[in-house]
């Protein structure tokens, strides 16, 4: 749940992230063209200025030609291929005014024949080759009966436009940048927002498996509880299939437990009777069948066992263990040390803690010569190992793997149990694991690795 948490966190944030680049690129793309546009309204308004300025210094002379009685105020139009430009074409007497930037060449407006006073507006390219924006108008003027059509013309480059629009696409980079960050850091925040009522499901699950919790909590959004309360429902159905399999347990186990008595008592009245061999068979087959029963039974109340909200100290059930061994006839010859830290807890059923250190230790006190250790070296990451040594003869670790592999014990003349294989389907039940080698003391140690998120 909590790997499915984050990939949704991660996708969401990765789109978030895609989504914010593409409006942002869009969105400076498009200020950068709404700029460009205004840039060249107010151009254009200079440009229509500079229009009226000269078609209000126009005169016709004596001589019927056109004429400036003053020239616009602008230093520029005296430069040549300054890039502002103006001129005045007399289409009525084919003459031609124009300002000294142009020097002695023209600006080439097309004739579309706009209505007077109607302002035209488009690109053009200047006689050294700039490209120009231009507006022209249309003005009439009439002496003496006569009537001129004048076209006033006035255009600038381009490139001073495409400057400013340069200009300000830098400067509004570092505002986009912090724009996009400060949009990502609330997408970040909402996606957090949005996430954490699957997050606190997903605490709640991770209670209920380590048996802190029996479920989860109703306290959550409008849109999340009826999840909550599915899940809340399949686990109270799981606890009533778990009760009735528990039932159907203890009814198997007494219905064969009684049987197997029975026939240990026929077993008796066969030795007396004098059929030891038909006894003999009989009894390793009912001592086979004790096992399976016990095995089966075993792995029922493994499989329907609720965890514990509560962890157990491991330390003390050892020391359980010990003095139960330690009454025995060949437990009395022992000398049992139990290395392990008081500290040491994991979330792990009592009776379940004492059949695994159990059968181990009643295994090591039976091949032990004097002494038997349990401890706590150092595991790997995550986990916490317990060592089960013995000084005894020892044992071929790959045959005690071979013999919990089959489940059988490793005296097969001795009592019914768990086996070996019982030990490690419980130590499965909680991520852990068993493990064999030679003990430093000569005889054999068994390993078990528990998890450590198991532990308090």
């Amino acid at each position: 749940m909590k790997v499915v948490t984050r990939s949704i966190r991660r996708r969401l944030l990765g789109f978030a992230v895609l989504g914010t680049g593409v409006v942002i690129i869009l969105a400076g793309i498009g200020l950068a063209a709404l700029f460009e546009r205004h840039v060249e309204r107010r151009v254009g308004q200079e440009l229509d200025g500079y229009i009226a300025q000269i078609a209000a210094n126009l005169r016709l002379g004596a001589d019927g030609k056109a004429a400036l009685s003053g020239l616009p105020s602008e230093p520029r139009f005296e430069r040549v291929f300054s890039g502002l430009y103006w001129q005045v074409h007399d289409e009525t007497a084919n003459a031609l005014l124009r300002s000294r930037s142009l020097w002695d060449g023209n600006l080439a407006i097309p004739d579309d024949r706009t209505a007077p006073g109607a302002t035209w507006s488009g690109q053009i390219v200047a006689p050294n080759g700039q490209a120009l924006l231009a507006h022209a108008r249309t003005v009439i003027l009439g002496s003496a009966g006569t009537e001129h059509r004048l076209r006033i013309a006035v255009a600038i480059e381009r490139a001073s436009i495409t400057a400013l629009r340069a200009g300000f696409a830098r400067d509004l980079v570092p505002g986009l940048v912090l724009l996009a960050g400060l949009i990502i850091l609330a997408a970040w925040l909402h996606v957090g927002a949005g996430l954490w009522p699957l997050a606190r499901i997903r605490d709640g699950l991770s209670a209920i498996q380590e048996g802190r919790a029996a479920k989860l909590s109703t306290d959550a959004p409008d849109e999340i509880r009826p999840l909550v309360e599915e899940i809340n429902n399949l686990l109270s159905q799981q606890e009533l299939a778990l009760i009735r399999a528990r039932d159907q347990a203890a009814d198997l186990a007494h219905g064969l437990r009684t049987p197997l008595t029975a026939l240990l008592g026929d077993i008796d009245r066969l030795r007396r009777a004098g059929q030891e061999e038909i006894a003999a068979d009989i009894a390793m087959l009912a001592a086979q069948m004790h096992r399976t029963v016990e095995r089966e039974l075993a792995r029922a109340r493994l499989r329907h066992r609720k965890r514990l909200a509560h962890p157990a100290r491991i330390a003390p059930v050892v020391d359980g263990i010990i003095r139960t061994l330690s009454r025995t006839p060949r437990g009395e010859a022992l000398r049992f040390e139990n290395d392990l830290d008081d500290a040491l807890m994991m979330a792990l059923h009592p009776e379940d803690l004492a059949e695994i250190l159990g059968n181990l230790l009643e295994n090591a006190a039976r091949a032990a010569r004097s002494r038997v250790r349990v401890s706590a070296p150092d595991a790997e990451e995550g986990f916490l190992a317990i060592l089960i040594e013995d000084d005894g003869a020892g044992t071929d670790p790959a045959k005690m793997e071979r013999l919990a592999a089959r489940g059988m014990r490793q005296d097969e003349a001795g009592g019914a149990g768990l086996g070996l294989a019982i030990v490690g389907d419980l130590l499965a039940s909680c991520g852990g694991s068993i493990g064999f080698a030679r003990s430093a003391l000569g005889g054999l140690a068994v390993r078990i690795a528990l998890p450590r998120h198991a532990l308090a």
